[in-house]
């Protein structure tokens, strides 16, 4: 969905050069959410199903032995923690994947027609961003989530 946010505020802004960031932007965040997404493909097969709850309850059994991210004890899952880290920087934009905001051109991105509250919220959006893409390495990768709180 962020990436028709995107290309949409571009289009939207009447300006060919906020058109171009977008494009750029938006075939920067599709090519690493195909790369968030297929780093946890391994953490499903390996909890044999899509749950979280399952998911936790699975890596919860013998301790930080059996969590994902563990290269002894939970398989080859280190590799798509690590994958999935460094999709998770570009896709909220972090440093060095700082490409859509292009802060060394004279042109911002897509977002350079926008100013005050507009422009305040696409930056709420991406600190919402980093805040969700921070929370699902908790549950696949390591056993905090769901299945540890009281029920």
């Amino acid at each position: 969905m962020s990436v028709y946010g995107i290309a949409l505020a571009g289009w939207s802004s009447n300006n060919k050069y906020s058109l171009l960031g977008a494009l750029r932007s938006s075939a920067q965040m599709i090519s690493y959410e195909l790369a968030l997404g297929l780093s946890l493909v391994g953490v499903v097969l390996r909890a044999g199903s899509l749950n979280l709850r399952v998911i936790v309850e699975q890596q919860a059994t013998l301790g930080a032995w059996t969590w994902n991210v563990n290269p002894f004890g939970g398989g080859f899952q280190f590799i798509a923690f690590f994958i999935y880290l460094m999709a998770a920087f570009a896709e909220t934009n972090r440093s060095p994947f700082d490409l859509p905001e292009a802060e060394s051109e004279l042109v911002g991105g897509y977002h350079t027609e926008y100013s005050s509250m507009k422009f305040a919220m696409f930056f709420m959006a991406e600190y919402g961003n980093m805040i969700n893409v921070d929370a699902w390495p908790r549950c696949y990768f390591s056993a905090a989530g769901p299945a540890r709180s009281a029920i």
